[in-house]
């Protein structure tokens, strides 16, 4: 480990470590373009410039030079600051006055670091060149002259997202970021192009023109809209979400989002349900009604309903909170007709390993095997499938599928369709499986859509005993936030692998519910929906009490890993709308409970058995034993379109204008 002095302060280091890294270590920060701790290192931008004594007799760019022993580096001397000088002069060559008007104002490095090391005035008098903007769909817009050729852009899309869209053309002057062949770049992860650009070059459409940062009200929270629970910081004008963007957390999302994390946000103002709505009993029509009329209706159809009449179901997006209460509720009612598996999965709910991401979203960086069954990872968690393609591209893992084929921005060897190739595998002693059996990081994450079948608990146990086979982390990949803490908190079927039959119940209590379960409610049931947009649920609900989304209440959430992570509450509630935990505990006083609680801070004083925040759960691995016997039909894909899953991206025009661009190709979008 080489020891070295920066401007006079001694610093030991690990091998291979940059100077530039090195400085950071000890709060010196030296400026830079093309320079990201997560890309690789084109050192092209020469903004990192520093002084080496004893060295060369010239400035050396700090992120591409290792750190030696005995080495003493200068980031402030007079030649440091004369050679920055001038290299900021080269870049402001060609750069427009935008600042006025530029999404990227107040938050721009180029005009932090122009304040420090530009000029007054140019010594450039010819034309300034222009390049022509390109479409890379509905997402980023692009002003190509206030690009700097820092390639972060292009280097993101290779290393990171796994795609080639955009590139760096010609050479010399006429050098140049931009698409091959003139097409949207088709990437779920296409918005952290707007992080990753140092300059006004690539600016989010969504939120162009709309605000300056130092306007919004900033708050740290998580994303809702699939099992990863990424790390997201929501800006806020008032009542208004102007932009999501991600926050850094190395465990989980590193410093990516999805763009359905990133974009749906509009959603949130559409569709909402805000105030209470009661059917009328004689028009057979919806209508207004009080807070008391909703929960008086609600309690005189429960004191009329036998316990075992009755049944609750926790959707996809619903906060362990109000998921605690509601079981505490129907409990209390002698109703144990419970089930968050509302999109049909049949797994066994009472065993956590066989239901948890057990390895860990950050042990992927590691992995040297991978198998993938009956998963599309690409667009049901698209921030793991991108640590999938790091481990291909960093590790030369190798990667497997057992499932419907689908392009996953990897090379992968597909072994089958059926849950018959998944036995064979178990049973195979060549080829991938001789590879799994040699590696020392191997893993096996299974889909949630492969158990949206019969014989899920079969394929979860096969899943498992194959893991153990193999001496793999077995991990469970959840489409959604809300289903590892209902499970956690014990909101399931009495019944280990089979969902709820909710067919014959006469009362049923949706909390948060908008999947095609909905479907199948009798026709003469009462059904109280709770949530905040009008979407499948609402539309079959008697009764229905406006909750909170996840912007605008504090909550917890569990990961598909079990990782325990706080919601904090970003703007306030539409109309009449109230925040779920409360609702319920209302509720509960309506129908004679004796549970009170003044906050949320109550609520989770009675929830017992959970992890600290921002720890996972690490339940001992136990094997499932299952007799059903494997059905003969091929797996599924569980998602088939990846913008629109969920009650607030159903209500997105952004994510519907992206469906209809990526996924259904219907519509071309002009460059903005």
């Amino acid at each position: 480990m080489p020891t070295l002095k920066i401007n006079g302060t001694e610093v030991e280091v690990e091998n291979g470590t940059s100077i530039i890294q090195a400085a950071e270590q000890i709060g010196v920060e030296i400026p830079r373009f093309c320079y990201h701790d997560k890309l690789s290192v084109p050192a092209n931008c020469r903004m990192c410039l520093v002084e080496v004594k004893g060295g060369p007799p010239k400035p050396v760019a700090s992120c591409a030079m290792a750190c030696a022993e005995g080495m003493e580096v200068e980031t402030e001397s007079e030649m440091v600051h004369r050679a920055r000088k001038s290299v900021m002069e080269f870049l402001l060559i060609n750069h427009p006055l935008d600042c006025p008007i530029c999404d990227q104002g107040g938050e721009c490095d180029l005009q932090d670091q122009a304040a420090g090391y530009g000029y007054d005035r140019s010594r450039y008098t010819e034309a300034k060149r222009a390049v022509k903007d390109k479409d890379l769909g509905p997402l980023v817009k692009t002003v190509m002259t206030r690009c700097i050729q820092c390639t972060r852009c292009v280097r993101f899309g290779e290393e990171i997202a796994g795609v080639s869209s955009i590139g760096l053309l010609n050479r010399g002057e006429n050098v140049e970021i931009g698409t091959y062949i003139e097409k949207a770049m088709d990437s779920e992860l296409s918005g952290n192009l707007i992080d990753v650009c140092p300059v006004g070059a690539l600016t989010s459409k969504p939120y162009a023109f709309t605000a300056r940062p130092w306007e919004l009200r900033k708050t740290e929270t998580v994303d809702v809209t699939d099992g990863v629970g990424s790390n997201i910081r929501i800006d806020a004008r008032g009542r208004e979400i102007m932009r999501i963007i991600p926050r850094l957390n190395e465990a989980v999302n590193e410093v990516w989002i999805s763009d359905k994390a990133r974009f749906s946000y509009d959603g949130l103002a559409t569709r909402r349900l805000d105030r209470p709505w009661v059917r009328d009993e004689k028009t057979g029509k919806l209508k207004v009604a009080t807070w008391e009329k909703a929960f008086t209706t609600i309690a005189d159809k429960i004191k009329a309903t036998k316990p075992y009449d009755m049944a609750a179901l926790s959707g996809d997006l619903v906060d362990m909170e109000s998921t605690f209460l509601l079981k505490n509720l129907m409990n209390d009612l002698g109703c144990e007709n419970l089930e968050c598996r509302v999109d049909g999965a049949h797994f066994d709910a009472h065993n956590p390993s066989g239901y948890l991401f057990n390895g860990g979203i950050e042990a992927l960086d590691n992995a040297d095997a991978i198998l993938l069954i009956g998963t599309n990872p690409r667009v049901e968690a698209a921030i793991i499938n991108s640590r999938i393609h790091k481990a291909v591209r960093e590790n030369k893992a190798k990667v497997a599928v057992i499932g419907a084929p689908c392009d996953l921005n990897y090379s992968y060897e597909h072994l089958g369709t059926t849950a018959q190739d998944v036995e064979n595998f178990s049973r195979s002693r060549s080829g991938f499986a001789k590879t799994m059996k040699e590696s020392k990081n191997a893993v096996v994450i299974l889909g949630a859509g492969a158990l949206q079948r019969k014989d899920g608990l079969a394929i979860q146990s096969l899943s498992m005993e194959l893991a153990e086979k193999f001496e793999a982390s077995y991990n469970f990949l959840h489409l959604t936030a809300g289903r590892v803490g209902a499970l956690t908190l014990g909101f399931s079927h009495t019944k280990t692998d089979k969902p709820l039959n909710i067919k014959s119940k006469s009362f049923v209590y949706l909390n948060g519910v908008d999947t095609d379960i909905v479907s199948q409610i009798n026709e003469d049931a009462f059904v109280v929906y709770q949530g905040h947009h009008g979407d499948i649920g609402a539309h079959r609900a008697d009764v229905i009490l406006p909750g909170c989304a996840y912007t605008e209440k504090d909550a917890l959430y569990m990961n598909t890993e079990g990782r325990l992570q706080l919601a904090r509450k970003a703007v306030s509630a539409p109309g009449e709308a109230q925040e779920d935990w409360k609702i319920i505990s209302l509720l509960a006083k309506e129908c004679g409970g004796s549970a009170s609680y003044k906050s949320v801070i109550d609520v989770r004083a009675k929830m017992n058995g959970l992890p600290n925040l921002g720890a996972c759960l690490s339940p001992e691995m136990n094997v499932l034993q299952s007799k059903d016997k494997l059905m003969t039909s091929k797996f599924k894909t569980s998602i088939t379109n990846f913008y629109q899953t969920c009650s607030i991206s159903r209500a997105s025009n952004t994510m519907e204008n992206c469906g209809a661009v990526f996924v259904n190709g219907t519509r071309k979008l002009e460059v903005a």
